[in-house]
């Protein structure tokens, strides 16, 4: 049995479809990413889960109960949003027992589970502080401290990461990750950043327009894209003539030589960024205006090429 299941979910706004019969299910401890742009539906199947929004049809499974009818408060779920939504009046140990003292829990058991959960996201020293006497990455392990607090069957994610900097995004990132392996906290993750599910994902729900287009491990969305629409936005992808088509291949599987002058395809360099272990290198092929791009290992890169000089690419042995 699984988790927590959509079936058949729909969802729509006046005249737009927010949600097509979506349909997923989350296994015990699985950490799924629902991945895609703005407007495809992935925040309407998180507020559905959480109760803030009614569906239009189709059901949601938590465990074996339909949750479908279910006030807010009686799904257990724990919701973590984009924005902290700290309470700044409150100290840091209230803030995270909050909801346990709406459910009645007797302040000496709110305190140990509040200290508890502090631990757990390493801020044990900070429960005395004020909201606005931390970081935003601490903010943020906060609202996940609160929302474990009240041991939820599902952790719902909305985007938590999108207010940081980057340095803090991805610690907090490997926060979450640590955190659902630990638990085995069944876990929905909604992000637009495809560096971000691919890092953290069991799985990745890939949508678009309010359907779902691929799901799969990261590797298998990555390598095996399931439609063009998956291609181009899960990592970068370069469309190539090959005979009397096109044939769609990744910029690591590209290869530049300066000496086969049978290469696969022929071009000029228009660029050349240098970003850390990778050198991206643009390249405009013989007859068409579009740049495509190569990405090579730094120190594997040929100091003499430079911006204009014409060039062979081969695809990547495989």
């Amino acid at each position: 049995m699984s988790a927590l299941e959509f079936a058949n979910v729909s969802k729509s706004f006046g005249d737009v479809n927010a949600l097509i019969n979506f349909s997923i299910a989350l296994e015990q401890g699985e950490l799924v990413s629902l991945l895609g742009p703005s407007g495809c539906g992935k925040t309407t199947a998180l507020r559905i889960a959480a109760g803030f929004e009614t569906a239009d049809t189709g059901s949601i499974l938590l465990g074996s109960t339909n949750i479908i009818g279910l006030p807010a408060h009686e799904r257990r779920m724990g919701m973590v949003f984009q924005s902290y939504s700290l309470f700044p009046h409150l100290n840091i140990r209230d803030n995270v027992s909050f909801g346990l003292r709406v459910r009645g829990v007797r302040n000496e058991a709110r305190k140990k589970r509040a200290d508890e959960m502090l631990d757990l996201v390493r801020l044990s020293d900070l429960g005395h502080r004020m909201p606005h006497q931390i970081s935003g990455g601490q903010q943020q392990r906060v609202a996940l401290a609160r929302a474990l607090a009240a041991e939820p069957h599902v952790l719902l994610l909305d985007e938590p990461l999108s207010a940081l900097d980057a340095k803090i995004r991805v610690e907090v990132r490997d926060e979450i990750r640590r955190l659902n392996r630990d638990l085995g906290v069944t876990t929905m993750f909604v992000t637009h950043d495809q560096d971000e599910a691919m890092s953290i994902s069991d799985r990745i729900c890939v949508m678009n327009s309010g359907v779902i287009e691929q799901v799969g491990s990261p590797r298998d969305v990555y390598d095996n894209p399931a439609s063009s629409f998956v291609a181009h936005f899960v990592g970068s992808i370069n469309s190539l003539p090959k005979g009397n088509t096109q044939t769609l291949i990744r910029p690591e599987n590209l290869v530049l030589t300066t000496h086969d002058q049978n290469a696969q395809w022929r071009g000029a360099i228009t660029d050349i960024t240098f970003v850390g272990a990778f050198t991206k290198i643009s390249v405009r092929l013989e007859n068409d205006d579009a740049p495509i791009s190569v990405l090579a290992i730094s120190t594997q890169i040929d100091h003499n090429i430079a911006i204009g000089l014409n060039i062979g690419i081969n695809e990547a042995a495989q």
